[in-house]
């Protein structure tokens, strides 16, 4: 597995995170199209934000060696960063929609 893989593969699990919290809870869906829009880039912001703690691609594959244990983490932050990321788009929505009184 490359760098390039499993970069890939974290962004499809954000796509997949985002729309299977936005099928759930309705409150929070932009649709099929919108929903893997902001997974996509929920999961990039917060890998890479995480990735600076040692668990991005690359340090995932150090040298050659696979480390497994850095692979789930990066997984579960990559599902966690499409579903806030969905949240967390869905509040600026509404807020900006918001009818002045």
């Amino acid at each position: 597995m490359t760098g390039t893989l499993i970069s890939l593969i974290s962004i499809l699990i954000g796509i997949v995170s985002a729309n299977l919290f936005g099928r759930y809870k309705r409150v929070y869906t932009f649709g099929f199209k919108g929903n893997t829009l902001v997974g996509v880039f929920g999961s990039i912001l917060l890998i890479k934000t995480f990735g600076r703690l040692g668990f991005d691609p690359w340090s995932i594959m150090n040298d050659g060696d696979f480390d497994g244990l850095r692979l789930i983490i990066n997984m579960i932050v990559s599902a966690f960063g499409g579903v806030l990321g969905l949240i967390i788009a869905k509040k600026i929505y509404i807020k900006m929609n918001k009818e002045r009184s």
